[in-house]
């Protein structure tokens, strides 16, 4: 089970993630990350403090997704990720694809650079 909820805060889009993602809710992060993506926001932030879980299914959503953040120029940041998620997304090499940080304000220095 996850909730997904969206905010902007200071020109930056806030993807919020409490839960589980695995098969059926990757749906739902597919849908928010689409819409973020393909909307008027350059700067987007994923907090992952409380994502407990994520299947491949959730990670095959952050890789779809790869080519239109490079395509659309566009800084995104996952943060506050628990040692067991980040470890999953190290095994698939993601943390060299994506900038996975472990604080807030670390993730929003990255998405505010020139």
């Amino acid at each position: 089970m996850v909730t997904i909820k969206t905010n902007s805060e200071a020109g930056i889009f806030v993807i919020h993630i409490d839960g589980e993602i695995d098969a059926s809710s990757s749906i739902q992060l597919d849908e928010v990350m689409g819409r973020s993506i393909t909307g008027e926001h350059d700067k987007i932030l994923v907090n992952g403090e409380q994502l407990s879980y994520i299947s491949s299914a959730g990670l095959g959503v952050f890789m779809s997704y790869l080519e239109d953040i490079k395509t659309h120029n566009i800084k995104l940041a996952i943060f506050g990720l628990n040692e067991k998620v980040k470890n999953v997304f190290e095994i698939l090499g993601l943390d060299q694809l994506l900038n996975i940080v472990d604080k807030l304000e670390e993730a929003t220095t990255f998405v505010n650079e020139v």
